[in-house]
């Protein structure tokens, strides 16, 4: 199978001043289950699986979102597109507001704006070709082409995404698991959509094939202009494929900046430790690293609200913390801590390690 060769971003890429309103834009987004009615079959706890999130993605640019499974990633990117509906909170799309949950036939939100899945197994349909694969979304969004001008887009979708083009009338069993993800992009894509929704979409492959895929996205982005919001718990894939990078911790945005700059200098203890959980290959290097353990497990998204989510497993809480929720501040490098708000950002507040580590999962 050929491999996307790798393709650089542009150094330095900076999307803050992009002229004109965002691709997307998302304000102050909750995602609650439950009602809070206690019924046989409930427990009448509210979720909160995403609370209050607010962010923007420009054209060409990638949003990369990380944190610990559980946090709201995947409910947050369902909800952007109608597949989980909202509580509160509002969506935009070039400016123009759109409630997603309520989209139906052929709505700009759904040409726009596509989702690539985690599973590649899952989400495909093993009764169907890679052809009629292909073609369905065609279908479904009312593209004015015929049939045979669906073939050659078919084809021409199959070798943007590295596939020979004599696999379209195979099945999904057919392929091996990278192959099937990049059959899911080729689907994606034959909506023409300015923004991809990546839910983890290299999670689930062998390490090699990982780095092919992410490379695949990144040459399409450069050939097509795609925006992204790529969400992964790796780390150092998320660094390597986003211009900014936003950390979530049980569905709150806790940090947003830069990817540089956000891995040079995290501000939050959340994103310390888990920066500080990623070993290094040089053992010299790894030894010489500042412990940034912490204490303790994450609480339930149900918990009763108020204060920081993170104070439990906080070294740096104050009493504050237990009491009111931090606002997300900053211009370049947006941080919702109290702690990290009051001090210098080239000067993190030393504290005590405990014990527990946090690690990405």
């Amino acid at each position: 199978m050929p491999s996307a060769p790798d393709v650089s971003l542009p150094p330095g890429a900076d999307f803050s001043q992009a002229a004109g309103p965002p691709l997307l834009e998302v304000r102050h987004l909750r995602v609650h289950f439950g009602s809070g009615r206690r019924w046989l079959w409930s427990s009448g706890e509210v979720v909160r699986a995403v609370d209050g999130v607010s962010f923007s993605i420009q054209a060409g640019e990638t949003f990369g979102l990380v944190g610990e499974s559980g946090c709201g990633k995947s409910t947050l990117a369902r909800a952007i597109v109608g597949l989980v509906p909202l509580t509160s909170g509002q969506v935009f799309l070039e400016g123009q507001p759109v409630q997603p949950h309520r989209v139906r036939g052929n709505h700009p939100l759904r040409r726009t704006v596509q989702m690539v899945f985690q599973d590649p197994y899952a989400s495909l349909n093993p009764r169907m070709t890679v052809l009629r694969t292909l073609c369905e979304p065609m279908e479904l969004l009312e593209s004015p082409a015929s049939p045979h001008e669906q073939h050659l887009l078919a084809v021409k979708l199959l070798r943007m995404v590295g596939l020979d083009p004599r696999y379209l009338n195979r099945y999904p069993h057919e392929f091996s698991g990278g192959q099937r993800q990049r059959i899911g992009i080729a689907r994606a894509l034959a909506a023409r959509p300015k923004l991809l929704l990546c839910d983890e979409p290299v999670s689930a492959l062998d390490v090699s094939i990982q780095a092919q895929v992410v490379n695949l996205l990144r040459e399409l982005q450069q050939q097509l202009g795609l925006a992204l919001l790529f969400i992964a718990h790796d780390l150092a894939v998320v660094r390597h494929i986003s211009h900014r990078v936003g950390v979530m911790y049980l569905g709150r945005l806790v940090e947003v900046a830069p990817a540089e700059l956000l891995y040079r200098n995290p501000r939050h203890p959340y994103t310390q430790a888990l920066l500080a959980s990623v070993p290094v290959p040089d053992p010299q290097v790894q030894r010489k690293r500042r412990d940034q353990t912490i204490r303790g497990e994450a609480v339930s998204a149900a918990a009763p609200e108020g204060g920081c989510a993170f104070a439990p497993r906080c070294p740096l809480v104050q009493q504050r913390c237990w009491q009111e929720v931090p606002p997300l501040e900053g211009q370049e490098h947006q941080v919702a801590c109290f702690v990290a708000l009051e001090n210098p950002p080239n000067h993190p507040p030393h504290s005590k390690p405990h014990g527990g580590n946090i690690t990405p999962s």
